[in-house]
């Protein structure tokens, strides 16, 4: 009989603890804080991505194929990834297609292996660091918003995610041939302030009509002679396939208090361009930076825990 109690008992015991470890299995365990590493937050990221994107234009000019409609591109220092606006089953080596074709990675050793490089002048030469994603470093090419891209939240924010932005457009290799123009009261020390990167593609003006006249007026009339590389192609599908020659991406920013909303306003802003408003505005794409350092990024959809602003 006291066997019999013995076994119950044990076997009740043993049943419990079954249970609790079941019960502890399912329980969904919190993740694990992710934090980048120096080398993503780092200068030394931007030359991967540059060597990736290079090395993506050289692949498709080589085999005739047009560029990938890309948006963004994700770095965590063991893998490189374009996040495509149309999906595209077929990467060219050594590129691997992902998502059903909506991303392509490649990892950083495979760029330095021998193979094709692109024209220095970038057609995603607007492609910059938004933030963070935990441990992964993201980058946007501005240029691929359908209209306007404002930036909305406290101004503190805002002007420290624009000034991140700027400094890299002109500073940055992926942006080395990009143009800036500082509209109206971000010009001067207005937005960069004495520590603004000394170069000839950072320029200002009055207004957002006087911006556009003076880069239209640039284009038309290259110099003659230039050291740059003078041709930039945008072979993209959906994106009426043009090369432009003679004519780097434009990045143009003002404060929403001096955007124009008068009907064709917008109208001198050329397909590769961007414009980036500081502030709440109509827009192609909406952003807001969060007191925290965050980033909605909107219709776009990625999860920004730390914009560039805050990397310093």
């Amino acid at each position: 009989m006291i066997w019999y109690v013995l076994a119950v008992v044990l076997g009740l015991a043993l049943i419990g603890a079954v249970t609790a470890l079941v019960v502890t299995e399912r329980r969904p365990r919190p993740p694990k804080p992710a934090t980048a590493s120096a080398a993503v937050v780092g200068r030394e990221a931007l030359d991967v991505v540059n060597a990736g994107l290079r090395r993506l234009t050289g692949e498709c000019l080589r085999s005739g194929r047009s560029l990938p409609d890309l948006y963004a591109v994700v770095y965590s220092e063991k893998r490189l990834g374009l996040l495509l606006a149309g999906a595209e089953e077929t990467a060219p080596a050594p590129w691997t297609a992902e998502a059903d074709g909506e991303r392509w990675t490649i990892s950083p050793d495979a760029l330095h292996r021998p193979g094709p490089e692109g024209e220095p002048a970038l057609p995603y030469a607007l492609t910059v660091t938004v933030g963070l994603d935990g441990a992964d470093r993201v980058l946007v090419d501005l240029s691929r918003a359908a209209g306007p891209v404002s930036v909305a939240g406290p101004d503190e924010e805002v002007r420290g995610l624009a000034r991140a932005v700027v400094t890299e457009a002109l500073a940055g290799p992926v942006g080395a041939l990009a143009e800036v123009t500082l509209i109206g009261s971000l010009a001067g020390d207005g937005l960069l302030g004495p520590d603004a990167p000394r170069t000839s593609r950072l320029h200002t003006a009055a207004s957002l009509e006087e911006a556009f006249a003076r880069a239209a007026s640039a284009g038309a009339e290259p110099e003659s002679g230039s050291s740059e590389v003078t041709q930039i192609f945008r072979l993209i599908e959906g994106s009426s396939r043009i090369a432009v020659r003679g004519e780097a991406p434009h990045l143009f920013v003002v404060d929403a208090s001096q955007l124009p909303r008068r009907e064709g306003a917008l109208d001198g802003l050329r397909r590769g361009d961007a414009l980036l408003v500081l502030g709440d505005a109509p827009a192609g794409w909406r952003w807001r930076a969060g007191t925290g350092g965050s980033l909605d990024t909107g219709p776009l959809g990625l999860e920004i825990t730390r914009h560039a602003g805050r990397f310093a």
